[in-house]
């Protein structure tokens, strides 16, 4: 058994750790962008949290969540919160990615409308994105009250497909040992049980946010926020907590840098078009709750307007690592990958590599 001092000493040694987290990604971490010229600012950093009540885990209460913000304020509240139907949402997760959808969105829109057919864009992780539109052939010919109406649909829909695709991307990177910071590892975080989930959540309610021609982005999202969150049966802070310390010792051990993640959730969406959250089982005030699955945004939802798209991306992190088991023949070996297509093999890797790590990938063995 450990001595109080020594528990106090390892609280300590984490607080530290994560303000050089905070430090080193605000100082020096990759900038990401657009090419050329962005029309608007990049989004702020956010910092996601474990749903384990570790050191750093800030737990909110659902009534007071606070405004939204792009950029300017605080940009609304960042801890965990439980719902019934979704299990554990991590809002900095959920921000984070409806803001970089954001960005996208807002470029995109303006590419689309000077009839651009080739932009690519990065987030702070080492991989660059690449988008080839080829236009309707009566694209010149449609009013234009019409044309804007499909460049909004079209400049969202891409919107949330890359930053989803991004944020998944970013949990395989950190599968394989990326690290943001330069310092440690964040393989501890790779696929945490409700990281894929709250990324998804994050894209959802972006896409509401940019068809609510009544409200700004912020003001949008917040109310979007708040509007899924109830649909999903989002519980007292109290509850997020006991749901959280449930599950200690069968889906994690330890504490924020000493973190064992033994169950994660692998799905991506990249199979069967959506995303199931875990829920904690045994819960009082979700007693016959069963799980909301989310569909994954898909470039069809384009493609219906008569666009053909292509979109790839280069790894620069990981490149031989991801490159290989996605053309395991060296020479047929590519330097991009196109996320529809491949991101199910490295998945098929990943699950292999947890199964040899007795990592679970399914929630239903607790209780």
């Amino acid at each position: 058994m450990k001595s109080p001092n020594s528990r106090v000493l390892r609280s300590v040694i984490a607080a530290i750790l994560m303000i050089s987290i905070v430090v080193t990604i605000a100082g020096c971490g990759g900038s990401g962008g657009i090419s050329d010229n962005s029309v608007t600012p990049l989004p702020r950093i956010r910092i996601g949290r474990y749903a384990s009540p570790s050191v750093g885990t800030v737990f909110e209460n659902p009534d007071n969540l606070g405004q939204h913000s792009y950029s300017g304020g605080s940009g609304g509240k960042k801890g965990i919160v439980y719902t019934c139907r979704a299990g554990h949402v991590d809002l900095a997760h959920a921000r984070k990615s409806a803001d970089w959808a954001a960005y996208l969105f807002r470029n995109f829109s303006d590419r689309l409308k000077n009839k651009e057919t080739k932009f690519s864009f990065k987030f702070r992780e080492p991989a660059r994105y690449y988008v080839e539109l080829t236009y309707p052939a009566n694209w010149d010919s449609i009013p234009q009250t019409q044309k804007d109406a499909i460049i909004l649909d079209c400049a969202a829909t891409l919107a949330q497909y890359g930053a989803y695709t991004g944020t998944m991307f970013h949990e395989m990177l950190t599968w394989f040992g990326y690290k943001s910071t330069g310092l440690w590892s964040e393989f501890p975080s790779a696929f945490a049980w409700e990281d894929s989930f709250s990324d998804l959540f994050g894209t959802h309610v972006a896409g509401i946010a940019f068809r609510d021609t009544r409200h700004s982005y912020d003001d949008a999202m917040t109310i979007a926020i708040d509007k899924e969150l109830k649909m999903l049966g989002v519980q007292p802070r109290a509850v997020a907590i006991e749901a959280s310390k449930s599950v200690h010792g069968q889906w994690y051990a330890g504490d924020f840098a000493w973190i064992n993640m033994k169950a994660r959730n692998f799905d991506t969406g990249f199979d069967d078009g959506s995303i199931t959250p875990w829920l904690v089982p045994g819960l009082t005030e979700c007693r016959g709750a069963k799980p909301q699955p989310y569909p994954a945004p898909k470039l069809d939802d384009i493609r219906k307007y008569g666009f053909k798209v292509k979109y790839e991306l280069a790894p620069s992190a990981a490149k031989g690592k991801v490159l290989k088991i996605v053309w395991p023949d060296k020479s047929q070996r590519q330097n991009r990958i196109v996320p529809d297509l491949h991101f199910t093999k490295l998945m098929d890797y990943i699950l292999k590599d947890a199964a040899k790590r007795g990592i679970r990938a399914t929630p239903d063995f607790v209780h």
